[in-house]
């Protein structure tokens, strides 16, 4: 099974590996992690969790990512937004 070929293309994709892996690093109930959930109020995720859910997302999607793509990110669906871009560059 070939994690870049699968399972990450599309925003749903993205969000249920997301939500996984909130659930699994840090112990959050699945029902917290919603689109609108933000990370740093909602989900209580600081800023060591943050670098460690990047690194998840580094090895499940296979890209170079930086802390630099991801300091705006605020909620879950920013996540989403920003994992989709590296995913799909735009042309």
């Amino acid at each position: 099974m070939n994690t870049h070929e699968h399972g990450m293309q599309t925003r749903e994709d993205i969000f249920e590996t997301l939500r996984t892996a909130l659930v699994e690093l840090f112990e959050l109930e699945p029902e917290r992690v919603s689109l609108g959930s933000n990370l740093y109020q909602d989900l209580e995720i600081d800023s060591i969790d943050a670098v460690d859910l990047i690194d998840h997302i580094k090895r499940k999607t296979g890209k170079k990512i930086t802390a630099e793509d991801f300091k705006t990110v605020r909620t879950v669906n920013d996540v989403v937004e920003a994992v989709y871009r590296l995913v799909h560059p735009a042309a």
